[in-house]
């Protein structure tokens, strides 16, 4: 979907709510790479992306549409796949910035029919919990 000035906008974007917006941001951005597609404050939002994937951060509050209570690791039962063209690069970052990987970087093997398919990828938690898990499809 195509909104303004030419942005792509995803039809389903998950929003993340987070305990510390300036830490959480800073951990999407300046550490995964992801950069911002709209800012807003009170409560603190960003709307983001990293290629083609996007992502909403938003600061937790009582009011917002919370249908229980948050406990972490947030996100539980879920894992947000980021398919990326150079996982390389994303990986060095995280190991660059010493970010605990939940799963090593590997490459897995998929039978899709009429061959296998594979995808290199990595699984970390963000500052909250929620499951990352970035990949790279390998011909």
């Amino acid at each position: 979907m195509t909104l303004s000035n030419d942005v792509y906008w995803n039809r389903m974007v998950p929003e993340l709510s987070v305990t510390d917006f300036s830490v959480s941001l800073n951990f999407y951005t300046q550490i995964l790479g992801f950069s911002i597609m709209v800012r807003r404050r009170d409560p603190d939002f960003a709307y983001i992306n990293l290629g083609e994937a996007q992502l909403m951060l938003e600061q937790y509050s009582s009011d917002a549409w919370n249908t229980a209570e948050l406990i972490k690791p947030f996100g539980r039962g879920v894992n947000f796949q980021i398919d990326v063209d150079d996982i390389d690069v994303i990986y060095r970052r995280v190991m660059r910035n010493n970010v605990t990987l939940y799963r090593e970087l590997k490459d897995s093997h998929y039978d899709i029919g009429n061959h296998i398919a594979c995808q290199r990828e990595f699984l970390l938690q963000d500052p909250d919990g929620y499951l990352l898990r970035f990949s790279q499809y390998i011909e």
